[in-house]
């Protein structure tokens, strides 16, 4: 299972990586969603452990250290999160938060919400195109 999770990780990156992103596809909008305590403490798929406390998601291609703001589009509320995972793993969202940033922009009680994700910073040496 974790192999599976890992290569279809990869095969993702890989695609969007290929893809050639370019700067009209951010901001981008879409849902999101976020993840707590089951993951707490277990490593990210950038390899640091996971805190639910620190702003913090993950995304499906952009590099980790990247920095974005996140709008809940229904409240206005803003938060700024770097990436260091990757997912969501469906296909109906486009950022999972940590428990800490979606308290910040009211996500919490109803777990999902229309935001808009804008790219503030890329990593430097990422190579990244936006």
């Amino acid at each position: 299972m974790r192999f599976n999770i890992c290569l279809l990780t990869i095969l993702t990156a890989m695609l969007f990586a290929s893809a050639g992103h370019a700067s009209g596809e951010f901001p981008a909008y879409g849902k999101a969603s976020w993840y707590g305590s089951y993951h707490h403490g277990k490593k990210t798929a950038s390899g640091e452990k996971f805190d639910m406390h620190e702003l913090t998601a993950a995304h499906k291609f952009l590099p980790f250290g990247t920095l974005l703001k996140v709008v809940n589009l229904k409240n206005g509320k803003e938060v700024i999160v770097m990436i260091n995972d990757r997912g969501p793993f469906s296909k109906k969202r486009i950022i999972d938060l940590s428990r800490a940033a979606a308290e910040k922009i009211g996500l919490i009680e109803r777990g999902i919400a229309r935001v808009r994700v804008d790219v503030l910073s890329l990593p430097d040496g990422s190579g990244y195109d936006l």
